[in-house]
């Protein structure tokens, strides 16, 4: 157990220290990896395996489906696709109060259900409402905290590339169970962030569209109709078993591709910038699972998880107390580290002791993305909250005194989510895919 201990707060110690030196995750994750190992014994002994798994943790056809969604995210984003998605989004939620901030919250649902992408949501969406509502009079820093706030619901709604993280990481967890349990916890949130949105915009007496002529509401609809087939397409051939998730992401990259040609939004010019974003950021998520993979084993081989656990359960044997506890540490994760890190080293310490409790795999796969998902909107590094503090063109000091009223009211949805588990479970069973 002495050897366990000194394991962990090294492991720990040296990650953190060097996140605070403002080293990248990844490569502070390899260094702590390796320095841990030569607490474990002969380094002749550790090195190779660990070495080993940096490469051999790729060799999975299913991670082809990440640079796949992310590709067809981009595609998305250049191809036209989000402003009609915003359009059909304005119709259902302008008559509601703050109609364009309603707006913005359902084409952040819609657009990431799409594209599988909080990022892509918060820029593409944010871009094209935030002039919208700082026309109509509404605060910039309320317009930016909406769309900040709902941007997330994109990593619930599938297609998920966390998700498909976590079903690699968790052992095998059905990546079609996990997606069709995403839709009502991220429903949940968006209504969440809905519910504040309303109760502001009265307040601020912002304005309530009136209704929208037939003619015109049946033609965004037609136009909207292409654009939310790919979930139709995608989601039900995955769960229907006609293909898989990376072979369902292959298609979304072709659909969308053909769609963006038919709006003829996308040109030859977009291409480069588009494959050239979709590299760096499939190389950047790949690159962590890679050393997340060295830590993986590092953890293992020192007995990492299991002291944490019996840490953690030596605290109380309610389980009410644990999940709480377990949700606070994943909330504080959220809002240091990145979401694809975090459910890389997280979900092998904290996976076993939500099964002990009887909790089902899917159901904490879907509470873990939650809270991480909330992590992507709080300071200091969420990049959802830089995306939406750039494209809305205000400072974050300014943003923060509105985000707090949203985040209250994600935090009592995540509490449903976490503990009323036919949420998330409901439509899988229903379906027959747990």
């Amino acid at each position: 157990m002495d050897s366990t201990i000194l394991a962990t707060l090294v492991l720990f110690g040296t990650f953190f220290f060097f996140l605070v030196l403002g080293v990248p995750i990844s490569i502070g994750i390899g260094l702590s990896s390796f320095f841990t190992a030569l607490t474990l014994g002969p380094i002749d002994l550790v090195l190779f395996p660990m070495t080993q798994k940096l490469f051999s943790g790729l060799d999975t056809f299913t991670f082809l489906a990440i640079p796949f969604f992310i590709l067809s995210g981009n595609i998305m984003n250049k191809g036209g696709i989000a402003i009609r998605l915003v359009n059909f989004a304005k119709l259902l939620g302008g008559r509601l109060p703050g109609s364009l901030a309603q707006t913005n919250v359902l084409a952040n649902m819609l657009f990431g259900s799409i594209s599988g992408s909080s990022i892509a949501a918060a820029a593409a969406i944010g871009g094209i409402m935030a002039p919208l509502q700082e026309k109509e009079g509404y605060h910039k820093a309320y317009s930016a905290a909406v769309n900040t706030c709902s941007a997330p619901t994109g990593i619930l709604i599938p297609p998920s590339g966390p998700l498909i993280l976590y079903s690699l990481v968790s052992g095998g967890t059905s990546i079609a169970a996990l997606f069709i349990a995403g839709y009502l916890p991220g429903i949940l949130m968006g209504l969440s962030v809905m519910v504040v949105a309303g109760f502001y915009a009265v307040k601020l007496k912002y304005p309530v569209y009136g209704k929208v002529p037939f003619p015109e509401a049946l033609k965004i609809t037609l136009e909207a109709i292409p654009c939310m087939s790919l979930i139709v397409v995608v989601i039900g051939g995955i769960i229907a078993g006609i293909f898989t998730a990376t072979e369902g992401a292959a298609i979304a990259v072709a659909y969308s591709l053909l769609l963006s040609i038919f709006y003829k939004e996308l040109t030859l010019k977009n291409i480069p910038e588009i494959f050239g974003q979709s590299l760096q950021g499939s190389s950047m998520v790949l690159f962590l699972i890679a050393t997340s993979g060295m830590m993986a084993w590092v953890m293992a081989y020192a007995g990492i998880p299991q002291f944490i656990a019996q840490l953690l359960l030596s605290i109380s044997d309610n389980p009410i107390i644990i999940l709480l506890v377990m949700n606070l540490a994943l909330l504080v994760v959220g809002t240091f580290m990145d979401l694809t890190p975090a459910v890389l080293i997280f979900t092998p310490i904290f996976l076993p002791i939500a099964i002990s409790l009887g909790m089902h795999p899917v159901h904490f796969g879907i509470m873990m993305i939650f809270n991480l998902g909330i992590g992507n909107a709080t300071p200091p590094v969420g990049s959802v909250l830089f995306i939406a503090c750039s494209v809305g063109k205000v400072k974050m000091q300014e943003l923060i005194p509105f985000l707090w009223p949203f985040f209250i009211a994600i935090f009592i949805a995540l509490m449903f989510v976490t503990f009323i588990p036919e949420i998330s479970l409901i439509l899988p069973k229903t379906f027959g895919l747990i």
